[in-house]
C-alpha cells in the first residue's frame, strides 16, 4: 500500500501537460489496490476540476443511477476505482469539453492498472476510455454498447452518461431498459461477495 500512497501522490503532483490546460494541473482520480469495480472515464469537466471529487456534477448523478448505488458506495475507493484517460480538465471546444490529454495514459496508466487486482468488471464510458481498453479496432460507442454481451462482465461498454448525451439515450432505449439493470445486478453482486 505504500508504494500506491507513493505512487498516487506522484500522480496527483503531476504537471506534465500544465502548459497545455487552460485551469492548470489538478488530476481527479480514484484508487485502492481492494477495488473491485473500475470505473473508466475520458476527462474531468470544469466542474470536478473545481471540486477535485470525481464525477461530481450531473454525469455523475446519472451514471451512479445507472450503476444502482449510493454516494457513499461510489466515493469509497475501496469498492470502485476511478480511472479517466486524463486526470485533469482538458478545456473546452465548439462542441463540449476537448479530448482527454494523452500524456496520463502514457505516463501513468499501466503503473496505476497494475496496482488494481481485484477488479470484477470495468465500466468503460466513452470513446476515448473504449478506444483504449478495447482491443477491437476502433468501434463505435454504439457499435460497442450495442455489442456489449461479447465483452460481459469482464468490460462494459457505456455511452457517456452527460446531459449532452440525452439525444444518443433517445436513440438508443434499449441501453436503459436492457442493459442498466443488468448493471445494477451485477455490481450489486460484487459489492455484496468478499
Amino acid at each position: 500500500m505504500s508504494h500506491l500512497n507513493a505512487l498516487l501522490s506522484e500522480v496527483r503532483a503531476c504537471t506534465v501537460c500544465e502548459p497545455d490546460l487552460p485551469n492548470g494541473a489538478r488530476p481527479v482520480l480514484q484508487l485502492h489496490p481492494n477495488a473491485k469495480i473500475l470505473v473508466a472515464g475520458q476527462a474531468p469537466g470544469r466542474r470536478v476540476h473545481a471540486s477535485g471529487i470525481p464525477f461530481d456534477d450531473p454525469s455523475g448523478d446519472r451514471l451512479r443511477d445507472w450503476m444502482g448505488i449510493s454516494k457513499e458506495v461510489f466515493y469509497n475507493p475501496q469498492q470502485i476505482a476511478i480511472v479517466p484517460m486524463g486526470f485533469c480538465f482538458p478545456g473546452t471546444g465548439k462542441s463540449g469539453d476537448l479530448p482527454p490529454r494523452p500524456e496520463c495514459a502514457e505516463t501513468w496508466h499501466r503503473k496505476l492498472f497494475n496496482q488494481l487486482p481485484n477488479i470484477h468488471s470495468s465500466l468503460v464510458i466513452g470513446k476515448y476510455a473504449q478506444d483504449y481498453h478495447f482491443s477491437q479496432p476502433k468501434k463505435s460507442v454504439t457499435q460497442l454498447v450495442e455489442n456489449w454481451r461479447e465483452y460481459w462482465p469482464k468490460q462494459i461498454p457505456l455511452p457517456h452518461p452527460s446531459p449532452r448525451n440525452n439525444l444518443w439515450l433517445r436513440k438508443n432505449p434499449g441501453f436503459e431498459a436492457e442493459l442498466v439493470p443488468l448493471i445494477q445486478r451485477r455490481i450489486k453482486e460484487i459489492l455484496a461477495a468478499n
